[in-house]
Parts: structure tokens; sequence; C-alpha cells
């Protein structure tokens, strides 16, 4: 196992993180963080020669459709069918004192 972390980065961390750890807990996480680094020397040693980065493991594309205005300004046809209207807009009951 990796003995790439001190125990001067895991108090570090513990600050950043405002986190008051145990010392049984420093321990544990100085072994995690070392495993997680093991982990990554591992994958290093594969060989990505011709392997395009990729930000996700499957395709994405944009579904969003283009936003285009298909019924206009019929406010008209909108207010007509308003209990009370005020100046082209609808007019509701005042909620906040």
């Amino acid at each position: 196992m990796s003995e790439r972390i001190s125990d001067e980065t895991i108090e570090y961390v513990g600050i950043l993180a405002k986190l008051e750890l145990s010392q049984e807990e420093k321990e544990q996480a100085k072994s995690d963080m070392g495993r997680m680094l093991d982990y990554i020397d591992k994958l290093n040693e594969l060989n990505t020669e011709g392997v395009e980065p990729m930000s996700h493991i499957f395709p994405i594309h944009n579904v969003f459709r283009e936003d285009i205005v298909t019924n206009g300004d019929d406010r008209q046809n909108i207010l007509a069918n308003a209990p009370e209207k005020k100046d082209g807009a609808f007019q509701v009951p005042k909620t906040v004192e």
C-alpha cells in the first residue's frame, strides 16, 4: 500500500472538510486515500494509446428542440375569457397586504 499520504495531509483535508477526526478515523482516512492512489497508479498502467477521451460512457447529444414560436401573440383571444383585465393583462386579487 502507498505511504504517500502524510498525517499533515489528513489533518489539512480534515480542516478543509470542517471535520473533527479521531486518531482512529485519521488512520482509516489515510489508509483509504492510500488505496485510492494505489488504484489510480494501477489504472495508469493501462495502455490507453489510441483511446479517445470522453466525458461520459454513453454518447450524449442535445435532446432539446429549437425554441420556435408557433402561436404568436394571441393576447386578445387569451384575455377574452378573463374575469378581469387591466392594461392587457390578467387582473387578480391582491394577495399581500
